[in-house]
């Protein structure tokens, strides 16, 4: 199990990461969740052994991690962090860049241990071509699969979907989280985007300026976000009287407990968001078809929806 215990980190004078804790099994994978800035990338590097903890304790199976003061090589063994910028050969081939750490002792494992990985990350085709000549989200998807050859018991995360087009992530999204679980890889991925997580995180820690706000699997933390910052990252929300709601939570009603003025109606596909001032605040609900500026509306609200 990875172990972060009451870790505290200062660049300088400046708290980049406040008392924080949690646990991550093996094969399961947690989320951290926060805007940028936050300080998800600096808890990566802390769990990698980039930095030292100025307090606290970082271990896996017992095994305490280690830092610059006392190691010389960031990163243990057993674990493979991705980073924004790619480490990869942009002059060799992708499936070279995938092998370059597998024994060329025994080239037929190798090979299908390169296969295997071009078929997770989507690029079996582009296995000849060489790093220099792929796109910034092909050369992501290289690093994701380069990280994986060696069969890390951790890997870190940090925003790994970034650079892909909306239609590719999905089914990577997909393929990666399935193949981390099957080899009960212990995942630790830092985002700002909760469609990357959602459907994949057992658990999911939202920081905000360096300090655990939340914590808890993605369904508890959308059904109850107890902070707007929470719900900031699932959907449009509004506070209302105190409370919080979704968009699908508030619907347009012939009476009700709210009335606002419509301010603009934005096309969502399905349906609409509609923007509308309450108490000299914003506040946002769904609705089937547009409904005219300045309009006034009443609208009733459910937080069972």
């Amino acid at each position: 199990m990875l172990s972060v215990k009451n870790i505290s980190f200062s660049y300088s004078e400046v708290l980049a990461i406040d008392a924080i804790s949690f646990d991550v099994k093996e094969g399961e994978v947690l989320a951290l969740l926060g805007e940028s800035g936050s300080g998800k990338s600096t808890l990566l590097k802390l769990i990698y052994g980039v930095l030292d903890v100025d307090f606290g304790l970082i271990s896996w199976k017992n095994q305490e991690i280690l830092g610059p003061k006392n190691k010389l090589i960031a990163g243990p063994e057993f674990m493979k962090y991705v980073t924004q910028e790619f480490d990869l050969m942009p002059f060799t081939s992708v499936a070279e860049n995938i092998g370059v750490h597998l024994s060329s002792f025994y080239p037929l494992e190798k090979k299908q241990r390169t296969d295997e990985l071009l078929g997770v990350v989507g690029l079996s085709r582009f296995a000849a071509v060489n790093v220099q000549f792929l796109s910034g989200g092909q050369k992501q998807r290289v690093a994701l699969a380069k990280a994986l050859a060696r069969a890390p018991e951790v890997i870190l995360l940090d925003e790994p979907f970034s650079h892909i087009d909306s239609f590719k992530k999905r089914p990577l999204r997909r393929r990666i989280f399935k193949y981390l679980k099957s080899k009960k890889i212990a995942c630790v991925v830092a985002t700002h985007d909760k469609n990357d997580v959602l459907s994949f995180a057992d658990n999911i820690l939202v920081i905000q300026d360096g300090r655990a706000l939340a914590s808890a699997p993605p369904e508890v933390l959308f059904k109850n976000p107890q902070h707007p910052s929470v719900a900031a990252f699932f959907s449009e929300h509004s506070c209302v009287d105190g409370d919080i709601y979704y968009a699908h939570q508030i619907k347009l009603a012939s009476k009700g407990p709210v009335k606002a003025r419509v301010v603009k109606s934005y096309f969502k596909g399905g349906n609409f968001l509609v923007e509308a001032a309450y108490k000299g605040e914003l506040l946002f609900f769904e609705h089937d078809i547009s409904i005219a500026p300045g309009s006034l509306v009443f609208l009733s609200l459910d937080k069972s929806a």
